[in-house]
């Protein structure tokens, strides 16, 4: 059975813990308590399989102190890591700046591939999340990808021609009956 290490690094008061709680089914936290080092958790999921055979995988999730005084120990932290998972809150403005430090450190100086990395805009409950983060974001670079903006511009497209149809369809059914 293949075992992975994987890190939830990121800002502090970004709610890695809350969420390796969740993702992991452990214990339910309710109040804040900085994680002093780390904390690691470990857990199987059966429907994550390495082979055909259909055997589970077994995880170590690695949930990192965000505070600078635990910077010294990252080296540890990294070694032999297969995966990093960088959260933030999106309600923090600071947090945004913060994440291309942890990027650096915990991918890039790690030469770990980007498809080894997921980054985790993490909402608190009771933050009242913005309107906006209910909407599809999209990055558009023409120089690196300039087919991905076209094949998601034509998503949106489809996605307002279904919704025209749906609406001109209930309108018709509604004077029919």
């Amino acid at each position: 059975m293949l075992k992975a290490k994987i890190l939830f690094v990121g800002p502090c008061e970004s709610g890695k813990t809350v969420l390796a709680n969740f993702l992991t089914e452990s214990s339910n936290i309710t109040e804040y308590n900085p994680t002093q080092g780390v904390r690691i958790l470990e857990f199987e999921n059966p429907n994550v399989t390495s082979n055909d055979k259909g055997t589970g995988c077994e995880f170590e999730l690695w949930d990192c102190g965000g505070n600078a005084k635990f910077e010294s120990c990252w080296p540890a932290l990294m070694k032999d890591a297969h995966g990093v998972v960088i959260v933030f809150n999106a309600d923090i403005p600071s947090h945004l700046k913060e994440i291309e430090t942890w990027y650096s450190c915990f991918v890039q100086q790690q030469f770990l591939q980007d498809s080894q990395c997921l980054l985790i805009a993490h909402h608190k409950p009771g933050s009242g999340a913005p309107p906006l983060n209910k909407l599809k974001l999209v990055h558009s670079n023409l120089e690196d990808e300039p087919e991905e903006i076209r094949m998601e511009f034509m998503k949106y497209l489809k996605n307002i021609i279904s919704s025209m149809s749906e609406s001109r369809d209930r309108e018709e059914m509604s004077i029919i009956t």
